[in-house]
């Protein structure tokens, strides 16, 4: 099945006895274990509502199995922590989501474990590869200067190192990317985002191969942050429409792209569907479509005022959803980054960066050149 076909048909769990449509919501705890394959229960990351998620989410991403989570973060923490111990390093790209960044500063070191950050060229993660090295994490698109790795090439690299590959693809999504298919071992999702939808749920879901899967399975049984039902159930359903949700902001954001870069009150703007952009190569080469965010930077004008004068596209934390936000990342992303590191990776205070909804792209176009005439 194609991808549209998939969002709305795969993994869905008919009941024989009402013949619903929708996968029924099984609020259970406590699963009777007699005569089953299996003892169900929701710390295993295995019961009915979660399994139809992830059977989803699987079939979407070209994956043989996976594991739903209360949080992106629990997603991708879990992912780590299943294949690093004491004594081991892993390279991550420097260019990542602020919680990830954020989880390697304030944990690994009290837990033994050695890390790098290294730039998103794949020279420079393989450089960075050590004898004990044994996981390489990469996020491309990533948050949130929209800078593209090589997925294929940083997959190659740590195969050759006989590491883990780890990527979070939060701002692809499954419709506009598979890492899977490129080499990857496992794919993260927060799903809060795009796979929600609808900025109304917190979790996060791991993509990879059976073998690996159980090992992450194990350790997440350990640590907890499994999901409830009644999000399994909302999550479902929203992942109904990702396919089309997804094509309209790749279009909405390469419309705004494109008039942002045009006017010069902007100095910068990082969407990688710009053939200015200097991963669009290699983007065009690895992504079906562009995505829905992108950043850009002012040139003299005060973002606080421009934020303020914004009358449909709101100042809000997190991205993804169907309604158009925008943020300072120095003060909500990477506010936990030192200002020495957020000016090493090019975060500057004039940074926004920008998650495009569904609404009508000139009503966004509209809202963004209002905002900016009295913005000074």
């Amino acid at each position: 099945m194609k991808k549209a076909t998939q969002c709305v048909h795969s993994g869905t769990r008919r009941d024989p006895n009402t013949r619903g449509l929708n996968t029924p919501v099984y609020t259970s705890s406590s699963f009777e274990y007699l005569n089953t394959a299996e003892n169900v229960y929701p710390r295993y990351f295995n019961t009915p509502n979660q399994k139809a998620v992830v059977r989803k989410i699987c079939e979407l991403e070209n994956a043989e199995a996976g594991l739903l989570f209360s949080s992106g973060m629990a997603a991708i923490s879990c992912a780590m922590l299943s294949f690093l111990s004491s004594g081991d390093h892993v390279v991550l790209q420097k260019d990542i989501y602020g919680g990830t960044h954020h989880f390697a500063t304030a944990e690994f070191e009290r837990f033994g474990i050695e890390y790098t950050f290294v730039s998103n060229r794949t020279a420079d993660i393989e450089k960075a590869v050590r004898k004990n090295t044994r996981v390489i994490y990469i996020e491309t698109p990533s948050n949130p200067l929209l800078l593209i790795t090589d997925i294929a090439v940083a997959a190659q690299i740590a195969r050759a190192a006989k590491a883990v590959s780890i990527i979070d693809s939060t701002f692809a999504t499954p419709i506009n990317q598979n890492p899977l298919e490129l080499g990857i071992d496992i794919v993260t999702h927060s799903g809060t985002k795009y796979l929600g939808g609808h900025s109304d749920l917190c979790c996060g879901a791991v993509l990879t191969r059976k073998a690996l899967a159980a090992r992450i399975s194990a350790t997440a049984a350990n640590l907890g942050g499994s999901l409830n039902a009644i999000t399994c159930y909302l999550l479902e359903r929203s992942l109904k429409t990702l396919s089309v949700r997804v094509e309209r902001q790749n279009r909405n954001a390469r419309l705004i792209a494109e008039f942002l870069q045009k006017d010069p009150r902007i100095s910068n703007v990082y969407y990688p569907g710009l053939e200015t952009h200097p991963g669009y190569a290699v983007a065009s080469k690895q992504m079906k479509g562009f995505g829905g965010m992108l950043a850009f930077e002012l040139d003299g004008l005060q973002p606080q005022r421009f934020l303020q004068n914004l009358k449909v596209i709101t100042p809000a934390l997190s991205l993804g959803g169907v309604e158009t936000i925008i943020c300072s990342p120095a003060t909500t992303s990477h506010e936990k980054i030192s200002p020495a590191e957020r000016a090493e990776l090019g975060i500057s205070d004039n940074l926004l960066r920008l998650s495009v909804g569904i609404e009508d792209a000139d009503d966004l176009i509209a809202d963004l050149d209002g905002a900016l005439a009295p913005a000074t």
